[in-house]
């Protein structure tokens, strides 16, 4: 890196040594991982020696990450604003880490669906975060509350179904690319009941 480019080459030392205390290296550990010696990391790290691509690259590999977020800057889309749904009464935030993942923040009243031919299965993945209230995941045959600020995460091949008993809940949903799809047919009396 260039010696004229000062931000960014303190940004990306001071990265170097936060994933490293985050994973919780020692120098020594690091230095061992990316083949250097400790003092060269040491040195890397509090800026006194030259940051040189080739070490760089070495040091993203070994800390599991790759050179472009080790030296990413952009930092003008921190703040997202909601696209809203108002029919439905959702709110979905795309999440920009990982292409096709979405979350939206739904409003839950009606409560879980009688039978198993309510429940849905599909491809993918999702996370449902309770943020106020009691929610009801049904789960194949299980029943599980989930209670404020608890947290389910589940495979969506399992029937499921999202539903409320104890009153009014508010959920963060959190899907991959293939969940997001298997709700995207529902209709709108679906929607009540599951996140989408």
């Amino acid at each position: 890196m260039t010696q004229g480019n000062g931000e960014l080459d303190s940004l990306v030392r001071k990265r170097i040594r936060a994933l490293r205390l985050a994973q919780g290296w020692s120098l020594d550990e690091l230095a061992k991982r990316a083949r250097l010696s400790p003092s060269t990391l040491s040195r890397i790290e509090n800026g006194q020696r030259r940051l040189a691509l080739d070490q760089l690259v070495t040091l993203a590999r070994a800390m599991d990450t790759s050179l472009d977020q080790l030296v990413e800057t952009a930092t003008d889309d921190v703040i997202s604003s909601p696209t809203i749904d108002a029919s439905r009464q959702l709110m979905r935030w795309p999440i920009r880490a990982d292409p096709g993942m979405t979350v939206v923040r739904q409003h839950v009243t009606n409560p879980p669906p009688d039978g198993p031919s309510h429940l849905r299965a599909h491809p993918g993945r999702e996370w449902l975060v309770v943020l106020s209230g009691t929610a009801t995941l049904l789960l194949g045959n299980r029943r599980f509350r989930v209670e404020t600020n608890q947290a389910a995460e589940f495979p969506t091949m399992l029937p499921h179904a999202i539903g409320t008993e104890d009153g009014p809940c508010e959920v963060l949903g959190i899907f991959d690319r293939d969940a997001r799809r298997g709700h995207s047919g529902r209709t709108d009396a679906d929607t009540s009941r599951r996140p989408q």
